[in-house]
């Protein structure tokens, strides 16, 4: 009886917080982009899938998806971004944040490898930081009159919560993520010629640093 009792005791604090994230748990209300995204466990690793349809070119999605050096003005969930490194088509990417989910909270940290294929393929993957592994493909595909954004991402974490968590918190982050970014290629629609000449252009700065 007494074993019992300590075990439930234990029990409590995590049945205790699981409530509280059923009920203030974080819910995207209004959004104008509907994303679909499915999560699912497969050994440690959480993978997830998502798709999004945006009414704007693909110059115009890539500029958005590839903007390190402005990301945290895109993405809340960032407080630092920038590239620190280009040759060609291979960056490298220091980013910072802290992910929010109800009452919880991950400050988070990495460096990453990203692969580009101009206009239609995104690849990353982490060389240090927060999570133990994440590797990434992003595509880019013109439908009608405008792109059609697929993701996908297999994650391997450290933390404790988040192996608790991952499920419900992976597919909050990554909805929310995907309609910051397509609420962001909707508001540069309008100004996307001048704004692509300066992106070009910071490029070609940033590659001639780096010796390329």
């Amino acid at each position: 009886m007494g074993e019992s009792h300590n075990n439930l005791l234990r029990l409590t604090p995590i049945f205790v917080l699981i409530c509280l994230l059923a009920i203030f748990g974080p819910v995207v209300l209004g959004a104008e982009h509907k994303v679909a995204v499915s999560v699912e466990k497969s050994g440690e690793a959480f993978i997830v899938d998502a798709t999004v349809d945006v009414g704007v070119s693909q110059e115009i999605a890539w500029e958005v998806m590839t903007d390190f050096d402005h990301m945290t003005s895109i993405l809340e969930n960032l407080t630092a971004s920038k590239i620190i490194s280009c040759h060609g088509n291979i960056w490298i990417i220091q980013q910072e944040g802290i992910a929010r989910y109800g009452l919880l909270s991950f400050p988070f940290e990495s460096k990453r490898e990203v692969r580009l294929e101009p206009m239609k393929r995104i690849q990353a993957r982490t060389l240090s930081g927060t999570m133990k592994r994440m590797d990434d493909e992003a595509t880019i595909i013109s439908v009608g009159q405008g792109v059609q954004i697929n993701y996908h991402v297999e994650i391997v974490v450290d933390s404790l919560l988040l192996r608790l968590f991952g499920l419900p918190f992976f597919r909050y982050e990554v909805e929310k993520q995907f309609q910051d970014m397509a609420k962001e290629m909707t508001r540069r629609r309008a100004n996307f010629e001048s704004f692509g000449k300066q992106k070009q252009m910071a490029r070609q700065d940033c590659q001639h640093e780096m010796g390329t």
